[in-house]
């Protein structure tokens, strides 16, 4: 019996994976999909002597790559050729202790003591130094300080420290100087943009739906800002989880004055919460979905469960919708109990402003109309305008091509379409403002100052302390969020074959992956009248502290964040097709230092960067370490890592001196070329920000469209977004170079760059290449790459200028310098974009 509760149980004891119950001799004469598992006296024909032997197509223990050890097998094979006897009042243990490590609770290891102390700053150093004797290998000298103060600001902030931060630190002798830098970064309002960037790949944060009509979510930015600001307030993990998952529930409340106009605290941190289960409001769909409400019911659980699993779990549930895991013990039964505990719940818009707030919106209905009516106006007067030039265009065409072009596209012939394209075209080149008049055009202002009336007319601002703004004209500000629905209308959860909704197999109830529980776990989750909702069961059991995978998952993904790789290298998958952790005994240490420290990400943060381990040089070079350990599993050097595309648009904004650091609200897009424009299928769906400054905002409020990625982000490997992405791909090709070297962002920043060396040295090439190298690199150039910087800008100052259009001109600063001097210093700033050195971090 001993071998069947190690062996066996875990995945069919409670779980009943294929069907197969062991934890009595009834279930393993009964079997389950298979067949019978034993056969009394007979193990040359009993499946689970096979499967155990490796004798056959299955083999068991679940994922193993050898069969039980030979003692074992005689053992079972001696029991069932005696008959399989069951022992009177024996019954396998209901709760098995798990034997896959990531299953079992974490238990704080001893901390180690490697020969080489002087190196040990805090106990991650002790386990990654002894396990660097252990392998034989030999650690990489500290990075110089100059490395160090430019890893800290990528890592936390996301953004290049300027020459004063640089300075500043370097001028800091005191013992405490590392430590007081990484402080300042973690109270910085930009850490919450970094980090939270990194948590938004986890959980397939996107602005819009994906698919043919890739549909907008207007509210899903509330859910970034949530997240946002959750780092910067260092919110503990167990209670974001909470959030997320059943903040509504946890914390219900509403938006109710206290007073006369004041908010109370608690009922806007509780709106926050009930902010968090955003995260299952922007998920992929298909809008076609819509016409069959089970299809799109179903399809959103799916995405729901496969979500939660990666994000929180680390596991690969979706692998169970069609069947039973194949590799980890996560039966099909598991994954559709986890969709009946949110089957009660749906997506849908809450205000996030007072009833006062609203009622005010509605007074204001009159303004909103007057608005409407200004726009017709001015729409009216544009076609009035176009189809003024038409008709003189028009008389250049015989009568049919006219007839034609005046008929809708969908009611001409193939005919007419050719006779029509012509003026077709034409139309679209036509621009209002290029037709008018001058008493039409004084016209036109008119409008747009009835236009701007309108909108001053309406109350922006609710008055109440600054709590609650308007944001979106038309309608009450909302939030997507998850709401429960009656317990009368909660829709039954069933089993699907091979996941076909349209062949339902068995009911099943809400319950919790029986792999995963502990001796004081329910099996199944009730609910009584008044009693906790299924996902506020879910959520207080996900952050149980000595939940086997919660705290392992997220110290995992902040390693990641900081050395380009988690302990687990497979950051979503801990079962047994992941691989397995490099310092396991680190990893549990750090997951129950995270539970004693609070669940704080920032303590994470901050005791990793203090260890000598992150502080190590990456520029290091070891044959015989190469020999032994090729990839730096081991992490005998700092890995060099790859900045992602919203940090490389941080940067050379940056480096411009223009990046604007408002924070929060909707997306914005940066306006594209025509060309850029080609990916996208409606032209309407990009709408360029009207102020210029708003298009230099911060990589992470870029609008993330599903199926039309920013030309950028898409060239540095942006995920998908359709599942959870626990670590982006970093390729390296040409069109990450082309984009950089040809794109319109590159250059015109490349330009501002140049003014702004001019503006801040004056017109000195020496000059320039020290700031240059300063700004972007933040180090000073080395004697040869300043002479090479030099030289270049020499010889392109023998090239002729590029004729300028007069709608173009230079920035005033460099217009001082000349056209060609000009050029030739925006070609090296270009060139600088250019450089590994700025897209790398070491």
């Amino acid at each position: 019996m001993a071998i069947l509760d190690k062996e066996c149980v875990s995945c069919h004891g409670a779980a009943a994976m294929s069907g197969l119950d062991m934890r009595q001799r009834e279930g393993l004469l009964k079997g389950g999909k298979r067949g019978p598992a034993v056969t009394p006296g007979k193990p040359e024909s009993s499946l689970i002597y096979l499967a155990s032997a490796h004798q056959g197509e299955l083999k068991m223990p679940l994922g193993s790559s050898s069969p039980l050890p030979a003692e074992d097998l005689a053992v079972l094979k001696k029991w069932i050729e005696e008959g399989a006897a069951w022992p009177a009042g024996l019954a396998a243990t209901a709760r098995p202790q798990p034997s896959w490590w990531s299953f079992k609770k974490p238990q704080r290891p001893a901390v180690p003591h490697p020969r080489e102390a002087s190196r040990v700053a805090n106990p991650i150093d002790a386990f990654v130094f002894a396990k660097l004797e252990e392998k034989g290998l030999t650690p990489a000298p500290p990075a110089d300080r100059l490395t160090l103060v430019r890893r800290a600001y990528f890592d936390l902030l996301g953004l290049p420290p300027t020459p004063q931060q640089v300075d500043s630190f370097l001028k800091d002798t005191s013992p405490h100087a590392w430590a007081n830098l990484i402080d300042t970064l973690l109270a910085s309002p930009h850490y919450g943009e970094r980090w939270g960037r990194r948590w938004l790949d986890v959980v397939r944060y996107a602005d819009t739906a994906g698919f043919e009509a890739d549909m907008y979510y207007p509210n899903a930015w509330r859910y970034r800002d949530y997240v946002i600001k959750s780092f910067n307030d260092d919110k503990p993990y167990d209670r974001f989880v909470q959030e997320q998952v059943a903040g509504d529930e946890l914390w219900p409340d509403t938006m109710d004055l206290e007073g006369l106009y004041g908010v109370p605290p608690q009922e806007l941190e509780h709106l926050e919460a009930k902010v968090g289960t955003s995260l299952y409001g922007f998920g992929p769909e298909v809008r076609e979905n819509n016409l069959e409400s089970r299809k799109l019911e179903y399809e959103w659980l799916t995405d729901t469960v496969d979500t939660t699993g990666s994000a929180f779990m680390g596991l690969t549930f979706k692998c169970a919708r069609c069947h039973d895991h194949k590799f980890d013990p996560i039966a099909e039964k598991d994954y559709y109990r986890l969709q009946a505990i949110f089957a009660g719940s749906l997506p849908g818009a809450v205000p996030v402003v007072t009833n006062l707030s609203a009622t005010k919106h509605d007074e204001a209905e009159h303004s909103i109309l007057a608005l409407d009516e200004a726009r017709n106006a001015y729409l009216n007067f544009q076609k009035q305008i176009i189809d003024r030039a038409m008709k003189v265009k028009e008389k250049e065409y015989p009568p049919e091509a006219t007839t034609a072009y005046d008929l809708l596209a969908i009611f001409r012939t193939p005919k007419q379409n050719a006779l029509a394209k012509p003026l077709d075209e034409y139309a679209k080149t036509l621009k209002v403002e290029n037709l008018m008049t001058p008493a039409e055009k004084a016209t036109e202002l008119t409008l747009a100052e009835n236009i701007a009336k309108a909108v001053v007319d309406v109350p922006l601002d609710s008055g109440f302390d600054g709590n609650v703004k308007y944001d979106n004209f038309y309608d009450v500000p909302s939030a997507t969020v998850l709401n429960d629905l009656p317990l009368e209308l909660v829709p039954v959860t069933y089993m699907y074959s091979r996941g076909d909704v349209k062949t339902p197999l068995e009911k099943v109830t809400p319950g919790l992956p029986s792999a995963l529980l502990s001796d004081h776990d329910p099996s199944d989750l009730t609910m009584s009248p008044g009693g906790p909702r299924f996902r506020k069961q879910l959520a207080l059991w996900l952050t149980k502290p000595d939940h086997p995978l919660t705290a392992r998952v997220m110290v995992n993904r902040i390693w990641e964040g900081h050395f380009g790789a988690g302990i687990v290298a497979t950051e979503n998958d801990f079962g047994h097709q992941g691989l397995p952790p490099s310092h396991p005994e680190l990893l549990d240490w750090l997951a129950t230092e995270f539970v004693q420290q609070g669940w704080s990400i920032k303590s994470m943060n901050r005791l990793i960067m203090l260890s000598n381990t992150y502080q190590m040089a990456s520029l290091y070079v070891s044959a015989a370490n190469s020999r032994v350990d090729p990839q730096n599993a081991y992490l005998w050097r700092m890995n060099r890592t790859r900045l992602e595309g919203e940090a490389i648009w941080d940067s050379i904004h940056s480096a411009a001196g223009d990046i604007n650091f408002k924070m929060g609200g909707r997306p914005i897009m940066p306006p594209l070329t025509k060309a850029e424009l080609n990916g996208i299928r409606d032209l309407a769906q990009w709408v360029p920000p009207a102020d210029p400054a708003e298009a230099n905002r911060r990589g992470v409020y870029l609008l993330i469209r599903r199926d039309f990625p920013y030309p950028l982000l898409d060239r540095y490997d942006m995920p998908e977004n359709a599942e959870s992405c626990p670590r982006r791909d970093v390729t390296t090709v040409a069109p990450q170079v082309l984009w950089t070297l040809n794109s319109h962002v590159s250059f015109d920043e490349a330009q501002r760059f140049a003014a702004r060396l001019v503006r801040e040295t004056g017109d000195d090439p020496a000059a320039w290449v020290d700031k240059a190298w300063h700004i972007a690199l933040a180090r000073p150039p080395s004697a040869q790459e300043k002479t090479e910087a030099l030289a270049m800008m020499a010889k392109l100052e023998t090239v002729p200028p590029v004729k300028r259009d007069a709608s173009d001109p230079l920035p005033s600063e460099l217009a001082k310098v000349g056209d060609v001097r000009a050029e030739a210093l925006t070609k090296l700033c270009l060139t600088i974009f250019n450089l590994d050195e700025f897209v790398y971090v070491d």
